[in-house]
């Protein structure tokens, strides 16, 4: 649970970034990091439009730039998108200056006011400088289709067993994650849809 729901002590000490956005509606928010790539992306985009469900994708630079036409898809089909910096850096091994700059150069291409730190680690004095310009969206479920040491059924379970109302749930666009993506997006929207929550954009 620890890495499926990040702690309540991690998120105070970044509490001025989103992780979740509970409503009186029952509502979840999807998000995808570190595409688009042409091998998953277009994959996810035709499950989201076979549901009709919407999202935010946060891309890093380096995949905006050799994917343009890639890019103007997710955004041409309503989706939203966000900043997960220009090569995927964490804040914790550059200082804050190059960290700035990283994001910055994405920006260039994504023109987008939201940012999702890759990993979801940064100096404080990198968060400080970051919500000046950027609303900073963490997550509240993980779904750990990343990892080898899951299969498809579990990446699904965790979305079961730890979504609530206003989550924000984080699936990847990325070669890694496409064989668990693949069976436990689809069967995640539709047990979502199924027990009545609604997908919202931020």
């Amino acid at each position: 649970m620890f890495i499926e729901r990040p702690p309540f002590l991690y998120r105070m000490y970044f509490s001025e970034a989103l992780w979740r956005i509970p409503h009186s509606e029952k509502c979840v928010y999807l998000t995808f990091d570190d595409g688009p790539i042409p091998q998953v992306t277009p994959w996810v985009l035709d499950i989201l439009k076979q549901y009709d469900v919407p999202a935010t994708f946060f891309c890093t630079g380096d995949n905006v730039a050799r994917n343009p036409g890639l890019f103007d898809s997710l955004r041409a089909a309503g989706h939203q998108v966000g900043n997960h910096t220009m090569s995927h850096v964490q804040g914790l091994h550059m200082n804050t200056q190059d960290y700035l700059r990283n994001i910055e150069k994405a920006h260039d291409l994504i023109q987008s006011p939201l940012f999702r730190p890759p990993h979801g680690f940064m100096r404080p004095s990198q968060f400080a400088a970051i919500k000046e310009k950027y609303t900073t969206v963490m997550w509240d479920v993980v779904t750990r289709d990343y990892s080898r040491n899951l299969n498809g059924e579990q990446v699904f379970d965790n979305v079961r067993r730890y979504v609530r109302n206003g989550s924000i749930i984080v699936f990847h666009d990325s070669l890694k994650s496409q064989h668990n993506l693949r069976y436990a997006l689809p069967r995640s929207i539709e047990w979502l849809l199924e027990n009545g929550y609604a997908f919202r954009k931020f």
